[in-house]
């Protein structure tokens, strides 16, 4: 793994594979070299994957515990390829984690909508995707 950002200490870039989430990226992109592509962000030692868009895959995410994290995420990915339009989205709730957001803004709220927007298999969509429920009345 590289160094540490000098901006907050304990994140750590490093190559995708030391991710924990590497493997569940590949087993579930429609592309599944964009994990290859990635980059493991390691906050308080814990690697989590950052894959770029291309291919189907038209945004990403990065959830950070703390606003300075999704600060120092964002900018350790700015100029990187595969990582376009970097923002962070400061979450309006207490028990929710900010993020750090890149490609095209994310379609509204549709399971299968947002599963392609995100690049994953129509398989992994169909297997991985939780029954909806009709509502009782």
């Amino acid at each position: 793994m590289s160094k540490p950002l000098a901006m907050y200490p304990e994140l750590v870039l490093g190559p995708a594979y030391d991710a924990v989430d590497y493997e569940w990226y590949r087993d579930r992109l429609a592309d599944p070299g964009l994990a290859d592509q990635g980059i493991a962000i390691s906050v308080f030692r814990l690697p989590l994957l950052a894959v770029p868009v291309g291919g189907p895959r038209r945004g990403g995410f990065y959830s950070a515990p703390e606003l300075a994290v999704a600060m120092a995420v964002r900018d350790a990915l700015a100029d990187r390829p595969g990582f376009p339009s970097l923002r962070v989205r400061w979450s309006p709730h207490v028990d929710t984690c900010h993020t750090v957001d890149w490609g095209a803004p994310a379609p509204a709220w549709d399971d299968a909508t947002r599963g392609r927007f995100y690049g994953y298999s129509n398989t992994a969509i169909h297997v991985h995707m939780p029954p909806r429920q009709e509502s009782v009345r």
